[in-house]
């Protein structure tokens, strides 16, 4: 779902109910507004903040611990990239081939998950890039060592390139939004609810529909804060590219 509409939609529903309490103060009968009424109002609504609160702090916290994982599991892929060409180039010329293999599956690794324009909010599997992270493998199986050591630089490479497909297909299969839809609806609908609450026992003047704006604003950015955080590849707060452009600057460059 877009970040920045859906938290507008939600600003407006809380700005709106508001409102609404407002007016309801209004046509509501002075029976239903007696003191012991609207302490059994304020009870309730007090009871509903705590919910309101608890979930929506839980949303924060939970959404921020998977942008926080995913961000070094990126962070962590990229350091394997390195530690797998820096690998390949002490096993000697002879492993160009797989290298200018893995140059080229990290640059399309960068065009796939961070493009221009667009593009998926989690990482998602994409076949050229699979197709081509197994051939870098294949073309190290298809390497001869010459001595000892070379032997044990092909098998640490093998190793490296099959910890870096593990780590591609678990940052895969665990892409995906932290937080349901109908966990935010249901929260949206408890906050709505406050909102008339306090409309129905608040004075009409300016100070109050200020203070409806400026809260309905600051629950649409928690809002904001919570969708932006559970869609890691898209957004104003998307993961950097960085750590993986400073993988392929280390790589064998293009040309060579």
């Amino acid at each position: 779902m877009n970040a920045l509409m859906t938290s507008l939609a939600v600003s407006a529903s809380v700005l709106a109910g508001g409102l609404i309490g407002l007016h309801l103060h209004r046509v509501v009968p002075p029976r239903h507004l007696a003191e012991e009424t609207q302490d059994v109002v304020r009870l309730g609504t007090g009871m509903l903040s705590v919910l309101a609160s608890l979930v929506l702090g839980l949303l924060i916290a939970t959404v921020k611990t998977s942008f926080d994982a995913t961000d070094t599991a990126v962070r962590s892929y990229s350091a394997d990239l390195i530690v797998l060409d820096e690998t390949l180039r002490d096993y000697g010329e002879a492993a160009l081939v797989p290298r200018r293999l893995l140059r080229d599956y990290t640059a399309l690794l960068l065009q796939t998950v961070w493009p221009d324009k667009g593009g998926n909010a989690f990482i998602v599997e994409h076949q050229e890039t699979g197709e081509l992270m197994e051939h870098v493998r294949e073309s190290i199986r298809a390497l001869t060592p010459a001595d000892a050591g070379q032997r044990w630089l092909m098998d640490q490479a093998l190793q490296e390139c099959t910890s870096l497909l593990r780590a591609r297909w678990l940052m895969i299969e665990r892409a995906g939004p932290s937080v349901r839809p109908v966990v935010i609806d249901i929260l949206v609908a408890w906050i709505v609810a406050i909102f008339i609450s306090f409309g129905l026992n608040a004075p009409r003047n300016a100070v109050v529909h200020v203070a409806f704006v400026v809260c309905s604003l600051a629950i649409g950015s928690s809002i904001f804060i919570v969708l932006e955080f559970d869609s890691p590849f898209q957004g104003v707060m998307r993961i950097s590219s960085q750590p993986v452009h400073s993988a392929l600057a280390h790589m064998v460059p293009a040309e060579k």
